[in-house]
């Protein structure tokens, strides 16, 4: 009984001893988080208000440039791919190569998350042309690429 108690103990005390108890950032983990600290996160907010001018100037191939090739987003369909968003978007918000209304981005939040990642929050809204302002929340997850910004994720609503 004693020696399972003793094996038992053994692990705890190795991993308590190797910890410290010190609530500090070991320095492997440490140089991870300042990866994500160094992340250009100005230029994620960048390429975001690119997005909505090349949406106001009637340019939406620009406009989906800023998705991945492989992106996502859920829809009331569930998920779709880019193929899908653009159709989407052409048929619902565009007409004869303009949009029906004007796209802004307020209340923009980049949080690292690993890596080249991040997640971007805020909200979206649609005005003018004579139509009912629409606004609503959207969460985009991010890689931060050598070509700049993706995403590769896009959840609105």
């Amino acid at each position: 009984m004693r020696n399972a108690i003793l094996l038992f103990l053994l692990p705890v005390v190795l991993l308590a001893t190797a910890c410290g108890g010190d609530s500090t950032i070991p320095p492997a983990a440490a140089a991870s988080v300042d990866t994500i600290v160094k992340l250009d996160t100005a230029a994620l907010i960048v390429a975001m208000q690119k997005s909505a001018a090349d949406w106001n100037k009637g340019d939406l191939a620009g406009f989906m440039g800023f998705y991945d090739g492989s992106a996502t987003m859920m829809s009331r369909h569930g998920l779709i791919g880019t193929d899908s968003m653009m159709a989407h978007y052409q048929q619902t918000y565009f007409k004869d190569g303009a949009p029906k209304q004007q796209l802004s981005f307020d209340q923009l939040k980049v949080t690292p998350l690993a890596g080249d990642y991040a997640l971007l929050t805020g909200r979206f809204t649609l005005s003018g042309g004579g139509l009912p302002t629409l606004s609503g929340w959207y969460s985009l997850v991010c890689v931060q690429r050598k070509t700049g910004w993706k995403i590769l994720h896009d959840h609105s609503s």
